[in-house]
């Protein structure tokens, strides 16, 4: 089958690597002009890991990315609350890895080998579903038919809203906003630390990087949903929102000019009663976006790929693949954004009574025993997946 794949991030050429040993022909559009950089660090690990190592990238991720020695909660004059070690939560020799997620992205379309046809710089602007194939009008005025289209085009996609209606339909913010960014030569820097700040109604994270550049992730409460489109509104509202804060805060707001970009969004979870409609199925963030506070979400994209492949690999037609495909993952999805909604206080706690429960919870974590207690079903996803693809 001809299949159109909107979204060059994680899932969507996740899908077309499975899509191409099962003999399909895969299209992958993205609208940027190349693959995405920026974003965020990301944790991977959970049946993702499984997915990277079924396709032979496992051990590439664990080189691109970061196994953090220590993560340490600091305060406001800048002491150290207390710290702890990932190992403890994730148990010694775990699979599990920090990268970026235009790494892990890069990673994957690497895995392709020019083998699928690639589009940048342009996106879809119609879709005509007739039941026979999907006829697809892109934006730079190209017109061609495919026998499926896949929405892999996140939390703002386009194909979504083309096919199933307005976004603020499906989107459930979660009343609060991220913004990401690297600055080289950031000082101080201690390698393979995590540090953490965090006050009522919002939380600074930063880990240092390769090529001596620093990430930082900041995340804040906010009532209003809108996104600042400007560079000059994005840096007017962090420095609105983290005015009074301390620790280091200061400083890298001083230094934020020299960031190369921003990545600002708002931290929400998509929730649909079906990721498919016809001919046209949505996949990863676009379907069923678990939002950052599960701290798996790109794993899981690659889970939801990895399985809509198989099962239009063993199916007798698309309508029997998209119904397993929903069968077997929502429940496992739906179940991942509950518990990322628990976890929201961690990352910008509402009120005094949050930030002393987060930091009583988090310093109880750093105890091995209590962090398995505690976490041990969090970190082991309930899920088998089917056999691989082929041809």
């Amino acid at each position: 089958m001809k299949v159109l794949i909107v979204g060059a991030g994680i899932a969507g050429p996740t899908l077309a690597y499975w899509l191409v040993r099962s003999g399909h022909a895969p299209t992958l559009v993205e609208r940027a002009p190349g693959l995405r950089r920026g974003g965020y660090l990301i944790d991977f690990w959970g049946v993702g890991f499984e997915v990277a190592e079924r396709m032979g990238i496992a051990t590439q991720l664990l080189h691109s990315g970061y196994r953090a020695r220590e993560g340490r909660q600091q305060r406001r004059d800048g002491s150290r609350l207390f710290s702890f070690n990932p190992e403890s939560i994730f148990g010694p020799g775990a699979r599990y890895v920090s990268l970026a997620r235009s790494d892990l992205a890069a990673v994957i379309c690497g895995a392709l080998e020019d083998r699928v046809e690639t589009v940048f710089g342009d996106t879809v602007r119609t879709l005509e579903d007739d039941g026979a194939h999907v006829r697809v009008n892109f934006e730079s005025g190209a017109v061609r038919d495919f026998d499926l289209v896949v929405g892999a085009d996140g939390l703002h996609s386009q194909v979504r809203h083309l096919v199933f209606g307005a976004g603020e339909r499906f989107e459930k913010y979660l009343g609060f906003k991220i913004a990401a960014f690297d600055l080289e030569g950031y000082r101080p820097r201690e390698e393979l630390v995590t540090k953490l700040y965090t006050e009522v109604g919002y939380q600074v994270t930063t880990f240092p990087m390769r090529d001596d550049a620093m990430m930082f992730a900041l995340t804040f409460l906010d009532d209003g949903k809108e996104i600042p489109q400007t560079r000059e509104q994005q840096e007017a509202l962090l420095h609105t929102r983290f005015a009074n804060a301390g620790w280091e805060v200061p400083s890298i707001l001083e230094q934020l000019p020299r960031a190369e970009s921003i990545y600002m969004d708002r931290v929400s979870q998509i929730r649909m009663p079906s990721w498919t409609c016809g001919r046209v199925a949505l996949l990863g963030d676009a379907a069923a976006c678990t939002s950052l506070l599960s701290g798996q979400g790109s794993a899981l994209a690659m889970v939801e790929a990895y399985v809509l492949a198989a099962e239009l690999a063993r199916a007798k037609n698309h309508v029997e693949a998209f119904d397993a495909y929903e069968r077997r993952l929502m429940p496992f999805l739906r179940a991942k954004q509950k518990a990322a909604e628990r976890l929201a206080l961690a990352f910008a706690p509402r009120n005094r009574i949050q930030l002393c429960l987060r930091n009583a919870v988090m310093r109880a974590m750093a105890l091995p025993l209590v962090a398995r207690l505690a976490a041990g079903k969090s970190f082991h996803d309930a899920i088998e997946l089917p056999p691989a693809p082929s041809q």
